[in-house]
């Protein structure tokens, strides 16, 4: 499977009772296709997978399957703490008839190399369809080192890493040492060096209520090649990228920022709060330029 474009981690709507408002996700569903995102993840940790039993998890994967039909590719989000749950969301999104599964390493646990990629080994026999690896230490404990990359590297189905490391030594390393596995940028903020060292792919939870910017930066350097432009897009984005990061305040920033462009989020589920108003109005007036200067480069 190629990954080419923007993948968006649909966030996950609730109501203020933390109950999962479905019309409200399908909606984002529609507006995300619409706007022109190239796959969606269900199950993502924007999607607040963390904070949902595994039966919502399931559920959610099969609806979304529902909605998006084979109008966009669908990826499911299997990581957990236990093997058992990962090989059953695994084995769930191979029945739904889902294009990939996400997989990552299990958190806590910190597994060797050795141990890690026999886990991963375990899910893929499980689902049997084309991996994207996530590799986040700065939430899973370890590296998907050499060692993971070469072991797993034996079965065909896991064809691409979400690189989320923040360590840009990592892209110069896939780039140079794993061409066979797909780069997909999962740091927003290096967004451009992994295009420059050639990902076709961008995983960002700020496309679910920025599309048109992050298509634009993913085309200007991915298919034109132009990374004057891209340089320009880039430096535009740049303090989206602070705001989002700062405080562990993430999910709240991209849910807030999807009510911004209309689309209803909801707040997240505990332990997590929603936004205060310095923080919605600091997010608000970067949006605002960002979009701006964007359609002002796009238009020249």
């Amino acid at each position: 499977m190629k990954f080419e474009g923007i993948y968006t981690p649909v966030i996950t709507p609730h109501g203020e009772d933390g109950s999962i408002d479905r019309d409200a996700f399908a909606a984002m569903i529609e507006h995300l296709i619409a706007s022109g995102v190239h796959g969606l993840i269900n199950g993502g940790s924007t999607g607040e997978y963390y904070a949902q039993s595994m039966q919502e998890r399931q559920d959610m994967a099969s609806f979304a399957k529902d909605v998006i039909g084979d109008r966009v590719p669908l990826m499911v989000g299997t990581v957990a703490i236990r093997l058992e749950d990962s090989i059953a969301m695994a084995e769930h999104a191979a029945k739904i008839g889902a294009d990939a599964i996400l997989l990552g390493s299990p958190p806590y646990s910190v597994p060797t190399e050795r141990e890690n990629a026999l886990n991963a080994l375990a899910i893929d026999r499980a689902a049997d369809l084309p991996i994207m690896l996530y590799n986040y230490p700065g939430r899973m404990g370890i590296n998907m080192g050499e060692e993971f990359l070469d072991r797993v590297g034996r079965s065909r189905n896991f064809c691409a890493i979400k690189e989320s490391s923040g360590d840009i030594n990592r892209v110069h390393l896939l780039a140079r040492d794993y061409p066979h596995i797909q780069m997909s940028c999962g740091m927003d903020d290096q967004a451009l060096e992994f295009f420059a060292w050639g990902a076709r792919s961008w995983v960002c939870a700020g496309s679910n209520f920025l599309p048109t910017e992050h298509i634009a930066l993913w085309r200007a350097c991915a298919v034109e090649g132009n990374f004057d432009k891209g340089r320009r897009i880039m430096s535009a984005m740049m303090p989206l990228m602070r705001v989002l990061e700062q405080g562990g305040k993430f999910i709240q920033c991209v849910k807030h920022g999807c009510e911004m462009s209309g689309n209803y989020a909801g707040p997240p589920r505990p332990p997590l709060k929603g936004l205060n108003k310095d923080d919605k109005r600091q997010l608000e007036q970067v949006v605002r330029v960002l979009k701006r200067t964007v359609a002002e480069i796009e238009a020249e």
